[in-house]
């Protein structure tokens, strides 16, 4: 399992971040954290594999944060989890070694995809041994460049795209466009269209589901792991 730390102020914001990871196979929450002190504080004393960090943070800024962990020599990796659209701040993460950059607000697809690439990243360095080329040094740095779930499309929004992906997480076996619709407070066109979305970006799947009479229905349910 990958420990990892979730730095964030906003205690909603942590716990979402929380729970989304929890929901990713191969990954576990070693801790939550509200601040820059904190997280490096946690990192000394218990193993963490990850940090997902807020640039914004009450008592100083990620990049501060980044800089004590590198400084203390924690065998930790980063992920910027931020609003910082500004490029010298990109710039500025890169040069510290932050390995991915995710701007909020993000989807859980979004975020998966992200911990995904990590995971497949990781697992190539672990290796022992030495790389073959310069073409086996590119195709594991290509692991963290692999594109994620991208822009949403027009009038598609993250916030409800994130409430739908709850309520199927809710829901093991799987939800109709109509149960989704009445959970979430949409139209069920509205509904239909964000679960084709997700079963067409292979985050949930489809599945025909028969009743007592007439036709099956469409349930999508969530892709496990």
């Amino acid at each position: 399992m990958i420990r990892v730390l979730v730095v964030e102020d906003d205690p909603v914001a942590a716990e979402a971040h929380r729970a989304y990871v929890e929901r990713v196979a191969g990954f576990t929450v070693a801790g939550v954290v509200h601040a820059g002190n904190e997280a490096v504080r946690f990192c000394a004393k218990h193993p963490v594999d990850l940090v997902l960090l807020d640039f914004y943070l009450p008592d100083t800024h990620g990049l501060a944060v980044c800089a004590a962990l590198r400084a203390a020599n924690a065998p930790v990796d980063v992920i910027a989890v931020t609003s910082a659209r500004d490029l010298s701040e990109v710039r500025a993460a890169v040069s510290s070694g932050v390995i991915q950059y995710l701007l909020k607000p993000f989807t859980f697809a979004t975020l998966r995809g992200k911990l995904e690439n990590y995971a497949a990243w990781r697992a190539q360095v672990a290796q022992p041994g030495e790389v073959g080329g310069q073409n086996d040094v590119d195709r594991m740095l290509s692991e963290l460049r692999t594109p994620g779930a991208g822009p949403l499309p027009k009038g598609l929004s993250s916030t409800t795209l994130d409430a739908i992906t709850a309520a199927l997480g809710d829901a093991p076996e799987g939800l109709s466009a109509a149960a989704v619709a009445t959970t979430v407070g949409i139209a069920r066109v509205t509904a239909r269209r964000y679960l084709e979305y997700l079963a067409d970006n292979g985050v949930a799947r489809r599945r025909p589901h028969y009743g007592s009479v007439g036709r099956p229905e469409v349930w999508y349910a969530l892709v496990k792991g």
